[in-house]
């Protein structure tokens, strides 16, 4: 037997992943109209808006609408949007007329684009506008003006277009019945994007703002040119570059929300007023939520949990929450078996399509269905690899316990007993610890999950790690950093990890698509959770406070939430470091104006953590009970 033209013979056989597409594309225009749109906003400027109806005119249809920054591209009426490359293409089988629409000053809307706009809560004229006020003239046009209409709109968006959703549920437009921010932005400098506890996440700001923050002076179709990158090695460039002014002067005079990020070092009033979270009270009871986010992603997570718990304690709403394993928008591409090497034992994204988004948004806009089995947190919890479906979140059945840092690398429930015990490393701005151990020019999305094994055999990361568990440990909610140090200079950044020491024989044979061949499983340190705090904004984000040199001092701060459980067998570690590079920008270690230092102004330090009965360091920890 030819067995080699028996396998071309099967293969032509075979359905090809373009063809599905084709045919996809084919159907979406057989069955729909694309309309192109200028809609006026109150004060007179125009927002460019495309607009997919069904051509099935029987029944009347709801809107799902998206607004974004970042184009409703393809623009043309002959030319339609990639609906069909995910589980939005259940949309348009189930008749939804899909509209996305430029935000303000973006592509071909009209205006001037503003980040994050802040939300006015006291609007008096026709020209004080927002977000809010630009949904909810965008709505109301849609529904007196879109044939076949059934008058319910739901919106719905990832990171930037999160935002927007935000926005959207504080339109308070009676035709808004559901909304659902994921990923949204929401705090850029306590915890989303571009900082983390006053940090600057130079990779990602610099990337982003290189090309996107260039200014758009009339209405285009083309996008902006990126940066022209000196090497594709990532940590290299971004420690050859220097100080943050050196960075400044690469990007140049023309993008304002840079030269904002230098303005304002601080928490004060300009960031806090682009923070919708105390805004959220005014959501409408008429108006459902569902906030969705990912434990793993880099970018917004903060904005996930926070924005649930704003809503949540502040408006009087039907507000539920989805958390699942995945990076930043994973549960809208791909479907979410894995992150990195780390497996999660089933396609979480296609599971959260059909049970939780699509049935949330039928039965408020099509009467279809039934709303009961979204319960109020849907939670995939990592290690057991589970859904957990829960009345609260935090569970009402969680207990903060601590596990103390011990002398020698240890880590115990009980807290140490001897006394001016400490663990010492030097912090050398010039070599900062890497956040991965491999050569890349982008930033991964893995790294939430990665082998944390480079990191533990660095001189600057000290490990303290349990013995191996008797019985599993689940935790659900956020933990909290509570160091005792003392450093030799006037500042410095505490990155604390939360990690999953996995045993030496573990395995993922049994899962179906692993391969042994893929990554060393054995002994893997997964991280469940890192985060920093520029040690500076240790008491107060808007008031930093210098260290005394050599005294000890409390370093205490929340870190996002986790769902994971530690199983029997595994072992809890905790790394601590203080640089966290390029992720996350170097601090000269000095009580200086970071944004304006210059090169010569960064300075080793030398670090103690207390672990002793008088100064225990600690980490506590929401255990289920």
């Amino acid at each position: 037997m030819n067995y080699q033209k028996l396998l071309v013979l099967l293969l032509l056989a075979l359905p090809f992943a373009g063809d599905a597409q084709n045919e996809d594309s084919a159907w979406f225009r057989n069955h729909y109209i694309k309309q192109e749109q200028y809609i006026r906003m109150r004060d007179g400027v125009n927002l460019f808006t495309s607009i997919y109806i069904p051509v099935d005119d029987k029944e009347k249809h709801p809107i799902l609408l998206t607004r974004t920054p970042y184009s409703c591209a393809p623009y043309g009426t002959n030319e339609y949007k990639s609906y069909w490359s995910n589980y939005y293409k259940e949309y348009l089988k189930a008749g939804y007329i899909m509209v996305t629409q430029d935000v303000r000053g973006r592509w071909m809307s009209e205006g001037t684009f503003t980040d994050v706009r802040p939300y006015n809560p006291n609007k008096k004229t026709n020209n004080d506008i927002d977000e809010a006020s630009d949904t909810y003239d965008t709505v109301d046009w849609l529904v007196k003006n879109v044939n076949g209409s059934n008058g319910n709109v739901g919106i719905f968006g990832i990171s930037y277009p999160g935002f927007y959703s935000t926005m959207g549920a504080l339109s308070k437009h009676p035709a808004v019945k559901a909304v659902s921010p994921q990923a949204p932005v929401t705090d850029w400098f306590v915890g989303d994007d571009f900082h983390h506890n006053g940090a600057f996440c130079l990779m990602d700001a610099f990337n982003f703002y290189s090309s996107f923050g260039k200014p758009r002076p009339v209405p285009t179709t083309k996008g902006p040119e990126g940066f022209n990158w000196p090497t594709q090695d990532a940590y290299d460039f971004y420690l050859r570059t220097g100080a943050l002014p050196d960075f400044a002067a690469l990007m140049g005079d023309s993008i304002a929300f840079w030269k904002d990020l230098y303005a304002h070092p601080n928490y004060d009033s300009w960031w806090q007023a682009r923070n919708p979270r105390p805004h959220t009270g005014n959501i409408s009871d008429s108006t459902a939520t569902l906030v969705v986010g990912g434990l793993f992603d880099a970018e917004d997570c903060f904005g996930a949990w926070s924005t649930y718990q704003a809503i949540e304690s502040k408006a009087h709403n039907n507000n539920k929450l989805v958390m699942g394993p995945w990076f930043h928008g994973q549960w809208a591409r791909g479907n979410g078996a894995n992150l990195g090497n780390v497996q999660f034992g089933s396609k979480t994204s296609e599971w959260y399509a059909a049970n939780l988004e699509i049935p949330f948004f039928n039965y408020y806009l099509k009467g279809q269905g039934r709303i009961d089995g979204v319960k109020e947190a849907n939670i995939f919890f990592t290690g057991e690899n589970s859904w957990k479906q829960l009345p609260q979140w935090p569970p009402s059945n969680i207990q903060n316990n601590s596990l103390y840092l011990q002398p020698k690398g240890g880590l115990q429930w009980s807290k140490p007993a001897g006394g001016n015990a400490f663990s010492e490393y030097i912090s050398d701005p010039s070599k900062p610890v890497p956040y991965t151990e491999d050569i890349l020019f982008k930033r991964t999305r893995e790294y939430m999950t990665d082998d944390q094994r480079f990191a533990a055999r660095r001189p600057d990361v000290l490990v303290f790690t349990t013995s191996a568990l008797t019985e599993d440990v689940t935790l659900a909610g956020p933990l909290t950093a509570d160091l005792q140090v003392s450093i030799s200079t006037t500042d410095a950044d505490f990155v604390v990890k939360l990690i999953d020491v996995f045993p030496d024989d573990f395995t993922y044979n049994n899962q179906p698509g692993y391969s042994p061949e893929n990554y060393i499983m054995n002994g893997y340190q997964m991280l469940v959770r890192g985060e920093i705090m520029r040690g500076r904004y240790r008491n107060s984000l808007s008031k930093p406070e210098a260290f005394t040199p050599g005294k000890v001092t409390n370093v205490k701060y929340t870190l996002p939430d986790v769902a994971h459980t530690f199983k029997k067998g595994h072992r809890i570690m905790v790394q601590v470091q203080s640089s966290w590079f390029p992720i996350m920008d170097r601090n000269p270690q000095q009580f200086i104006d970071i944004y304006h230092c210059k090169d010569a102004d960064f300075k080793k330090a030398s670090i103690k953590i207390y672990h002793d009965a008088a100064h225990p360091s600690r980490i506590i920890l929401p255990v289920v009970k």
